[in-house]
């Protein structure tokens, strides 16, 4: 799938427990819930923070990037792939990801919601 004009898409059902997952959202929305194991680079923080994300993402591997619903993740993962990074989107955000039943945890380990 594909998001705009050429942003590569992938959905939650194709992602793997194991798969590196970038979570751009503020943080208000991380402190309410997210996917366990996600790094979090607020997108309002991400071009100053890039590097720690070269420190944390898999050599050469994907880079599926999360909002709550797509749009934001899909400016980062554009930048990304300006990069020349393996980068997706993940179509519908952590609104589909917490929709499909996939765990989603506040910053206290207890069950979280997505804002």
């Amino acid at each position: 799938m594909r998001f705009g004009s050429g942003v590569p898409t992938v959905g939650v059902d194709s992602l793997a427990a194991d798969d590196f997952l970038l979570d751009v959202r503020e943080d208000d929305e991380w402190r309410a819930g997210h996917a366990e194991g996600a790094l979090h680079l607020p997108m309002s923080d991400f071009v100053a923070r890039y590097e720690e994300l070269l420190e944390r993402a898999p050599e050469g591997g994907r880079i599926n990037v999360i909002c709550r619903s797509g749009g934001r993740s899909a400016q980062v993962t554009a930048y990304l792939a300006q990069r020349g990074l393996d980068a997706v989107n993940v179509d519908g955000g952590m609104s589909a990801w917490e929709a499909t039943g996939r765990p989603v945890v506040a910053v206290d380990g207890t069950p979280g919601t997505v804002i």
